[in-house]
């Protein structure tokens, strides 16, 4: 079959992914802003936040994370060797099975919420530093759970468009559960007892809406699921086959952000929070640029392997990363300097405290540095999947866990050892150490493959960004406010100085790019589609 050569279809695809994904953030961000102005740092929102991220770390490392990695190059191959009707038996006894399973999880979610918030957050057991966020997080649980269940058979949906090349109705689908989550907050939590509540039924709504939202889309291609159970089929197998070693292997930042959520538990009231509103920020740069260019080079890379296109994978390899790199270097940089004034911009107001604002600034500083390792880790992990290796990025993923742990309970003691008021920057030192340390096991691995070559064009790549990148904060160093300005300012002021920074630093970071080099011909490539 003759095959139509088209430039840049790797960017066009990613630009329109990070499209839908900057609306999703910017709903998201919205929704958030709510949050902080309406219940702040408030036990209530301690418990909300608990109670929403069980569920959505499922969601993050089990259905859109290990089951799409192990998902897409199962499908991509079946789409590439099998007839029509073998690829819909795949995605039908693949729906069947996976929510077959999924209902029964559901199921004891529920009925065992109250176990899970002891295991999720046991420091919310503590009947004098509970603040009654264990029975607010317990209640909230029973309706957040079925979340779970809607949003791995959206993955589903979601998997198969990406296969077909059709991103955007999936970039676009996380907008739903934003705007459902805000009526929820402004409309519903006035009228409940526990205002809570209002947000975890509107996380159950948002489920199923997410879910009839990409039917349609799945209809104009023939592959709505007619879902049968198939543990025995073939290509159910496989896909069973490396999703198990991925759940850990590629998701270990989400259970490291769960990790961090547990030994905060432990700590002041407040802090549960503090991590979240900084993780929102982080997740900014990384959900709009890193998922995007993550979401479009799995099903690449998948086809490359299925036509045994060595060629091919290698460069759009390359391509990835060196995108990766020019945008994740600048972005933590900018993160770290600019952490108190995004904060107070965004977020400073309502029941959103000054000291709520410093708290979350040393939690955003600490982070920032791991948007390098995140961003390499979200492009370089489907280089394995791609070729159905998942035991190598598990075993990685287990050494990452492991130094995650290690260095948050040794920062977490040495702050409080030395009586600091923010022993939660330990939390965030430790997370972007264990990213870096994801990406470096998984960067170095891929050069003893020979699937990255290391030459001195790469090299001049990365030193251009570094200049660029400290030519940058030069300029933040020099014409960033003192902090009581952007405390004591007006919304609007605040907003406007903000912006200012943000887009002269952009300017100058392209500028040196360009004075020393750089070209957007050296982000396209050519791919064959």
């Amino acid at each position: 079959m003759s095959k139509n050569l088209t430039k840049d279809n790797l960017l066009k695809s990613t630009t329109i992914v990070g499209l839908m994904t900057f609306l999703s953030r910017i709903s998201g961000l919205i929704r958030d802003i709510i949050y902080a102005r309406l219940f702040g740092a408030l036990p209530l929102m301690d418990a909300f936040l608990v109670a929403f991220r069980v569920p959505n770390s499922f969601r993050r490392f089990f259905a859109e994370g290990a089951f799409s990695r192990a998902f897409i190059p199962v499908l991509s191959d079946y789409e590439e060797n099998e007839d029509e009707e073998g690829i819909k038996e795949l995605i039908d006894r693949t729906a069947g099975t996976l929510g077959t399973i999924l209902f029964f999880i559901t199921l004891l979610g529920v009925i065992f919420s109250p176990f899970l918030i002891l295991i999720f957050a046991p420091g919310f057991s503590q009947i004098d530093t509970n603040n009654g966020r264990y029975e607010l997080s317990v209640e909230m649980l029973r309706f957040t759970f079925p979340y779970l269940f809607f949003i791995s058979l959206t993955a589903l949906c979601g998997a198969v468009l990406n296969t077909k090349k059709h991103f955007w109705a999936t970039a676009f689908n996380p907008v739903i559960l934003n705007i459902v989550l805000i009526l929820s907050a402004v409309l519903l939590a006035p009228n409940f007892d526990n205002p809570g509540l209002a947000l975890a039924i509107g996380v159950f709504v948002a489920g199923i809406l997410q879910l009839l939202f990409l039917l349609p889309f799945l209809k104009s291609f023939n592959r709505v699921p007619i879902p049968k159970w198939g543990w025995k089929d073939s290509g159910v197998k496989r896909v069973i086959k490396l999703m198990i070693p991925s759940l850990i292997g590629g998701s270990a930042s989400q259970i490291n952000l769960l990790i961090n959520t547990l030994i905060a538990s432990f700590l002041a009231a407040g802090s549960v929070s503090w991590i979240y509103y900084s993780d929102r920020l982080l997740e900014f740069p990384v959900g709009v640029f890193g998922v995007a260019l993550s979401t479009v080079v799995l099903p690449f890379l998948s086809k490359e392997n299925a036509l045994n296109n060595q060629k091919r994978f290698k460069e759009t390899l390359r391509w990835g990363l060196n995108l990766a790199l020019l945008v994740s270097i600048p972005s933590a940089a900018g993160l770290f300097f600019l952490s108190e004034p995004l904060i107070s911009t965004i977020f400073l107001g309502g029941s959103f405290s000054q000291y709520d604002l410093s708290m979350t600034d040393i939690s955003l500083k600490g982070y920032s540095i791991g948007i390098i390792g995140l961003c390499m880790v979200l492009v370089l992990s489907p280089s394995f999947y791609a070729r159905e290796d998942s035991k190598t990025p598990l075993r990685f993923g287990l050494i990452t866990l492991l130094v995650n742990i290690i260095f948050s309970i040794i920062l977490v003691t040495y702050f409080m050892s030395i009586n600091s008021d923010f022993p939660h920057l330990g939390l965030a030192l430790a997370f972007s150490i264990a990213s870096l340390t994801n990406a470096a096991l998984l960067f170095f691995h891929l050069i003893r493959e020979k699937l990255i070559d290391l030459n001195k064009d790469w090299f001049f790549h990365i030193l251009r960004i570094m200049l660029a990148t400290i030519g940058m904060i030069a300029f933040l160093l020099v014409f960033n406010p003192d902090s009581s300005l952007w405390i004591s300012s007006m919304l609007f002021e605040r907003i406007k100085a903000l912006a200012f920074l943000i887009s002269i630093s952009i300017t100058i970071y392209i500028t040196i790019l360009f004075l020393l080099g750089f070209r957007f011909k050296d982000i396209r490539i050519e791919t064959e589609s």
